[in-house]
C-alpha cells in the first residue's frame, strides 16, 4: 500500500533540469536524417511530420511549435534541449534518451516512449493522450500542470518522480516500480490498473479515502453499509 507522510520533506524531491540554451542558429534543413547530429539549432515551426530520424542526436536545441505527426525518432537522444508547443500524433520515441529536457505546452497523442530513459525532465502544461512509457526508466522527472489521458507506465521504473497539479486519467501502473514518487498534489488521480503497485509512492489523506475502495477490492475486502 502507498506510504503516507505528514512531512513535506519525507519524500525526496526530483532534481529539475536547468537548461541554458546558447544563441541558436535557425534550422534550414529539409526534414530529418537517420543518426543526424543537431547541435545548437532552433527548429521554429518546422514541419517534421512523417520525418525519419532514428538515432538522431539533439544537443542544445529548441523545437518550437513543430509538427511531429508520425515522426520516427526511435532511439533518438535529446540533451539540454527544450520542446515548446510541439504537436503530433503517433510520434515514435521508443528507446529514446531525454536528459536535461523541458517539454512545455505539448499537444501529443499516442506518443511511443516505451523502453526510453528520462532523466531530469520537466513536462509542464499541455495535454498528452495515450502516452506509452512501458518499461521506461524515469529518474528526476516532473509532470506539472499537464493532462495525461490514459498514460501507460506498466513495468516502468520511477525514481524521484513528481506529479504536480496535473490530471492523471485512467493511468496504468501495472507491474511498475516506484521510489520516492510524489502524487500528493495531483488534481485528479484516476488509476485504471496497478493500484496495488503504489508502494514507494506518497499520497495525501484525501487521496487515500478516494482510493480506499480500490485498495479494499485488491485485498478482497467487501465494504457494505
Amino acid at each position: 500500500m502507498a506510504r503516507i507522510s505528514r512531512k513535506k520533506d519525507a519524500v525526496a524531491a526530483a532534481l529539475r533540469p536547468e537548461v541554458r540554451l546558447p544563441s541558436l542558429v535557425p534550422y534550414d534543413g529539409n526534414g530529418l536524417e537517420p543518426d543526424g547530429d543537431y547541435d545548437g539549432l532552433c527548429f521554429d515551426g518546422t514541419d517534421l511530420a512523417d520525418g525519419t530520424g532514428p538515432g538522431a542526436r539533439f544537443m542544445d536545441c529548441a523545437l518550437e511549435g513543430c509538427d511531429l505527426d508520425r515522426t520516427d525518432l526511435v532511439s533518438a537522444r535529446f540533451m539540454d534541449s527544450v520542446l515548446r508547443g510541439v504537436r503530433g500524433v503517433g510520434t515514435d520515441l521508443a528507446g529514446a534518451s531525454l536528459r536535461d529536457v523541458e517539454v512545455t505546452d505539448a499537444r501529443l497523442g499516442g506518443v511511443q516512449l516505451h523502453g526510453a530513459a528520462l532523466e531530469r525532465v520537466l513536462v509542464r502544461g499541455g495535454k498528452i493522450d495515450y502516452l506509452n512509457l512501458r518499461k521506461a526508466r524515469l529518474k528526476d522527472v516532473v509532470f506539472e500542470g499537464c493532462v495525461l489521458s490514459e498514460p501507460d507506465f506498466a513495468e516502468a521504473h520511477l525514481v524521484r518522480v513528481e506529479f504536480r497539479d496535473c490530471v492523471l486519467k485512467r493511468a496504468d501502473f501495472s507491474s511498475v516500480r516506484m521510489e520516492s514518487v510524489d502524487l500528493r498534489t495531483v488534481a485528479e488521480l484516476d488509476i485504471a490498473r496497478g493500484v496495488e503497485r503504489l508502494s514507494g509512492a506518497v499520497i495525501s489523506p484525501a487521496q487515500l479515502m478516494e482510493l480506499a475502495p480500490a485498495f479494499a477490492a485488491q485485498i478482497g475486502v467487501r465494504v457494505e453499509a
